[in-house]
């Protein structure tokens, strides 16, 4: 029995895939997240065997619940479900280690194969999804993605450094660079410019 634990803010999809998940008689959903924060508590409590999680979710989203996870449970295997499998956000979640990507609109029986897949030890990405991770024409560093992406959140510098843990003048330096690279004028404009680029 392979033990599931469904995180996703759209509670009828989450609630339909966890049926059809219950109907296959190899797997079992453990609990139900509708949040990042929920799906952290839920995962570190149940301890299940695949985290099948949104990445598209409010207030924390898939990533950083993965990445908060992983600092308590690195073993954890992870399936990211997505509607928008941006190249920036996919490199990400493969840097955290995530070992499986598959767009929502995958049919459920194909869901049971990659958590399967997943179990048993190996990586699943779908191929369209795969593809979009060699489209790399950011000229940004991870860094200055990082602080541009807490940017987007509407942070301050002094709330920017806190959460990344780094100095208020290096944000500045980054935030620099990053306006430099995106010909913007702002912070704001580099972020909204990244993001129109599906670089965060």
């Amino acid at each position: 029995m392979i033990t599931v634990v469904l995180a996703d803010d759209e509670a009828l999809l989450r609630k339909a895939l966890a049926a059809l998940l219950s109907l296959e008689g190899g797997i079992r959903v453990l609990a139900e997240a509708h949040d990042g924060e929920s799906a952290v508590r839920e995962t570190l409590l149940h301890r299940p065997d695949v985290l099948v999680v949104d990445l598209e979710m409010p207030g924390v989203d898939g990533l950083g619940a993965v990445t908060e996870i992983r600092r308590s449970r690195p073993e954890q295997r992870v399936l990211m479900l997505t509607r928008h499998a941006r190249p920036g956000v996919l490199r990400r979640a493969l840097a955290l280690g995530v070992q499986g990507f598959v767009g929502k609109s995958a049919d459920p029986a194909h869901i049971v194969f990659v958590i399967t897949t997943l179990h048993g030890g190996r990586r699943w990405i779908d191929p369209d999804v795969s593809a979009l991770a060699v489209m790399n024409d950011c000229p940004l560093t991870g860094r200055e993605l990082d602080v541009l992406r807490v940017t987007a959140d509407g942070y301050s510098v002094a709330e920017i450094a806190a959460r990344l843990h780094l100095a208020p003048g290096t944000v500045r330096n980054y935030l620099s660079h990053a306006m430099q690279k995106t010909r913007t004028r702002t912070r704001h404009e580099a972020a909204r410019y990244a993001r129109e680029h599906d670089w965060l």
